[in-house]
């Protein structure tokens, strides 16, 4: 009799499967660009709905013919540059040289943050360039604003965003013009691009290893006990232990994922809002206010998650080419 094989049930390559530390994803790898632009935008998930668009994918078998797609929206309030941080290298890799917070700050900021003085923001600002060829990296602090979306928080996230550009001078440059300033998302993004979604997915608790590994149920000959829902072997008697690699009952779901090259297909003004709002607002949310975005596919986490976009990395042979959007769904999804 032939020796059995199959391939091991549910993938290891995330591991450890615990809870996410932060609701907020943080980012850490940027893409390097020429131009100078903020590398991420955050939003809001509101919800999913349809619309009809022209196929445009060369060799596609609806090539030049309108196809429903589903799509997400993520509703995205503009964000304040809140901070400058530099960044200098050594042995083990980047650590933070200084941090440079705005003097002006939102009300709601004020209650976590003292901001400085004006005058002491121009006297680390002066300090930094006389300092400028021990930095390596220039990053920006961002802060959130809810009290703006239809989500019941106040409290602002605060955020790491990369910055693209040639030289860390230019970097700096950039980082100044806009510190204290508001960002909105046509400032960092265009109708078509390819970006990456950063985010927390939804979270399942504690499940068995049926449902977070997809394990097989034992069938009744086989079941020498009451138990079904449970692996066969959790390992041999050399060695005396239990691998990492055995598929055990634990924490599933809330942990931080990436998607890569997702679609933007429409980058939604604050006049557009009515575009996309159902009668009664999205199941869950409710009224888009502010600027949109409108996401190809679907983007990890539940309805009032954060969600970070940022610039693709990996966008080879991707065609950054605005669709034409012909039509979208406004129906309720109420019960889908």
């Amino acid at each position: 009799m032939t020796r059995h094989h199959q391939p091991r049930k549910g993938s290891v390559a995330f591991s450890p499967r615990k809870r996410a530390a932060k609701e907020s994803p943080r980012i850490s790898a940027w893409p390097e660009t020429e131009e100078t632009c903020l590398l991420g935008f955050p939003g809001y998930k509101v919800g999913m709905t349809h619309v009809t668009m022209l196929d445009t994918v060369k060799g596609s078998p609806t090539e030049g013919m309108e196809v429903s797609t589903p799509v997400t929206i993520l509703e995205a309030p503009a964000i304040v540059v809140m901070g400058i941080r530099a960044y200098r290298k050594e042995s083990r890799g980047l650590k933070t040289m200084t941090d440079i917070i705005a003097a002006d700050l939102e009300e709601d900021l004020k209650r976590k943050i003292t901001p400085p003085k004006e005058d002491k923001v121009q006297e680390k600002l002066a300090e930094l360039k006389e300092k400028l060829d021990e930095v390596e990296d220039i990053r920006v602090l961002i802060h959130t604003k809810p009290r703006l979306a239809s989500i019941p928080k106040k409290k602002p996230e605060i955020l790491e965003f990369g910055l693209g550009g040639k030289t860390v001078a230019e970097k700096l440059d950039y980082a100044e013009s806009i510190l204290g300033k508001e960002i909105n998302p046509q400032d960092t993004f265009n109708d078509g691009e390819h970006v990456d979604a950063v985010a927390v997915t939804k979270g399942k608790g504690f499940q068995g290893p049926v449902k977070r590994f997809g394990v097989r149920i034992q069938y009744g000959k086989a079941a020498r006990s009451s138990k079904k829902r449970h692996v066969g072997s959790i390992g041999p008697w050399t060695p005396a232990r239990t691998m990492w690699t055995v598929a055990m009952a634990g924490q599933m779901g809330y942990h931080k994922r990436t998607e890569f090259n997702k679609k933007i297909l429409k980058i939604g003004d604050i006049s557009e809002v009515d575009a996309v709002n159902p009668d009664g607002g999205f199941v869950k949310y409710g009224l888009v206010k502010n600027g949109y975005f409108m996401v190809k596919g679907s983007v990890p986490g539940p309805s009032k998650r954060l969600i970070v976009l940022r610039k693709a990395t990996r966008p080879h042979g991707k065609h950054d080419d605005a669709p034409q959007i012909s039509y979208i769904s406004t129906a309720s999804k109420q019960g889908v």
